[in-house]
Order: structure tokens, then sequence, then C-alpha cells
């Protein structure tokens, strides 16, 4: 999965924009031009020097990393147009200074570089000493064009190769489920729950997953979402479990809610609703249908059976992040075009006592949905 389909995109972008040198910063953009997918990191890293950069020049992509990264991208082996460039990380023999050498690896190709003109940089997320080997190192005044944001639009279309990790990445937020209902019992804590779901991922992929985002009893006040904790679950009580992994560099997202025992009526009520809610957004979707217009008919489902408009998004794109374009928000005049894929999460919530959601992820077909998420979100 060398990810060459992304790089010819985006080599017809920067062309016709008439950028023939571009240097991405943004490790999202990263990720998506090389499928370079970094470990599983929880706080900083002290032995990480500079981030991954991608430097793009007259139609070639290379890839700048530590040298204790170049495993994550041994899929770009052979690839004809990105090449891979290491630089020093860790070592015992010398002082911890990957940023120093980062510049020492990074100046000789931008020195040596053959174009002219503007040179295309993600700003945002460039570091100061990244910034100023840019102007030091480029051979002759150069000015710099922004160009954050502009892959946005070209990720939101997958490829197949994406399309494919996704699917592998749902199939573990479905494992996760089926492992959260059998954890969701009174005496049990959220914690209890999560490392249930968490162990079951891991156990099934057989390797170290990032899981998020939420586990939270029916009786927090803000019982919306949150990490787990202590709370213990009581009969009757709903838990929301709201799944993403990371796996291949990208994300899942996925959502259900269960319950200890028995549903009171107002809780199946509820729940009916969220799912009748959720087969009418699936049905929304198709080619040439608009984010916010799906989002506006979703939230007006929700407000006809009486509930209070939920205060978060329908839904949203995943890919390389865990929310990308198109948002299904209020704002948001985006277009479905086939090959997207999104999620739609429509729920309603009464705080200190219960509350639900359930999301899918669908590919947007030719002519509908193809519903990627396969977990039970019925009742009990």
């Amino acid at each position: 999965m060398q990810h060459t389909e992304q790089r010819q995109r985006t080599h017809a972008l920067l062309q016709e924009k008439g950028i023939q040198r571009a240097l991405f910063t943004n490790i999202n953009s990263v990720k998506w031009l090389t499928g370079f997918a970094p470990g599983v990191q929880l706080g900083a890293n002290f032995f990480l020097g500079g981030p991954p950069l991608v430097w793009y020049e007259d139609g070639h992509f290379t890839l700048v990393l530590l040298d204790g990264q170049a495993a994550a991208a041994a899929n770009l082996a052979g690839a004809p147009d990105c090449t891979l460039l290491t630089y020093q990380g860790y070592t015992i023999q010398q002082p911890i200074a990957g940023g120093d050498r980062l510049r020492e690896a990074l100046a000789p190709l931008l020195r040596k570089s053959g174009s002219s003109g503007a040179v295309g940089v993600e700003q945002q997320d460039t570091t100061m000493l990244i910034a100023q080997l840019l102007d030091q190192a480029l051979p002759t005044p150069a000015g710099l064009t922004p160009i954050d944001g502009w892959l946005v639009g070209l990720r939101a279309v997958k490829s197949a190769a994406e399309i494919q990790k996704l699917r592998d990445n749902f199939r573990l937020t479905d494992i996760g489920h089926a492992a959260a209902r059998q954890a969701v019992q009174a005496g049990q804590r959220e914690i209890d729950v999560w490392a249930a779901t968490h162990s079951a991922i891991q156990q099934a992929v057989g390797e170290r997953v990032a899981l998020g985002n939420d586990c939270v009893v029916g009786y927090r006040q803000n019982n919306i979402g949150g990490w787990p904790g202590d709370l213990e679950i009581r009969p009757h009580d709903n838990v929301i479990v709201d799944l993403s992994t990371i796996l291949h560099g990208y994300w899942s997202d996925s959502c259900a809610t269960y319950y200890a025992g028995e549903p009171t009526a107002e809780q199946v009520k509820l729940h009916k609703t969220c799912e009748a809610a959720l087969d009418f957004a699936t049905s929304l979707v198709k080619p040439g249908a608009v984010a916010r217009e799906i989002d506006q008919q979703v939230r007006q489902f929700m407000s006809k059976a009486g509930y209070a408009i939920y205060p978060h998004h329908t839904g949203h794109g995943v890919g390389v992040t865990g929310h990308e374009e198109p948002r299904i928000v209020p704002y948001n005049d985006w277009v479905l075009e086939p090959g997207m894929v999104i999620m739609l999460e429509p729920g309603a919530y009464f705080p200190g006592q219960f509350g639900a959601r359930l999301e899918d992820g669908m590919l947007v077909t030719a002519d509908g949905a193809e519903v990627l998420t396969k977990h039970d979100k019925s009742l009990p």
C-alpha cells in the first residue's frame, strides 16, 4: 500500500496551483501521502527529534524520518515517486539531538533543489527550526505559499487501499463492542468495561492498538461522553460506549448504548428513537447530498420525536484523523461523493439520568451507502 494514488492526486493539484516545491509538515498529510503509520505513543517521546516531513519537488516526494521510524515506512520500498531519507535519533554515543540531525539531513535536500519559484508550506505545523532551515537552505530567495488545508478535499475521497484500511479498523471496533456489551453489568465500573473492550481488540489483532473515545454511565451529569473512570454501573443503568481504533495510521469510529439488565421504559423509547434516527440518516446518504441538509433533517427527526437537540455533530468523515471532511454539521455545504467514508451518530441525553447514542460508519457509493460497522446496537 504505497499511497501512489494519493501522491499522484497531490502532484496534479500542486501543478494546477503552479507549485513546483512544497514541504508537508502536518502529520496527517504525511500519513496520507506516504502510508507512514507512526507507532502508538502516549505523551511526549523524549527520543524524538523533529516531526516527520514530506518534501515535494517536480513530482517526486521524499519522506524524512528518524532512523528508528523507518520500519513504519517499509511500504514505500520500491516506490518510484517517493524515497525515504532518515537521520539519526537515539544513540548512546552522542547526546540526544534529533532536531539538529534533522537540520543536517534536510538542508542538503533543500540546497540541491533544481526548481525555482514559491515553495508551498503547511505553515501551521511548521516549527521554528524548520522555518529557519527553509530560509537558510533554499538555494535562491523564494516566497513561501501557505498550503494548509490543501489536501483536506483530496483526503475526503478514499482510495481502494484506504477503504480497506478502514474496513480493518471497523472490524476491530466490532470486536470491541461485542466485548463491551458483555462487560456492561451491574457492579462493574466504567474502567472495567473499557479494559475488557481494549483487551479484546488487542488480543484479536495481536499488537498494541490505540483506543478512544468514550465510556460513560448514564448518571454522570455530563453523560454525553468522556474517559472511563471509577464510577460503578448500577442495575438498569445505561453506558454509552464510543470506540475508535487507530490501525495502519487510520481511524475508525462507532458507538452503541448498553444496559445493565433490563432497560426502563424511557430508555427503551429513547433507544428505539435513536435506531430510527440512524436508519433515517443512513437513507439520506448518497452522492449529491449536502452535509448541512443531512444534519438538519436528522436533528428535526429527533426533535419531532420529543427530544432535545443533541449539542454535538450529526457525523463526520474518518481517515488519517478521527474527524475529517465532510463534517455533518449545520454550517457545512460539503457535497457527498462516492468514496467518502462518514460516520452518523444521533443521540439524546438527560444529564444525571440516562442517555443514548448510536453510530455507524458508511461508505458513500454510487447509489447510496454501504454500512461498514457491524456491531450490535439493539436493545438487550
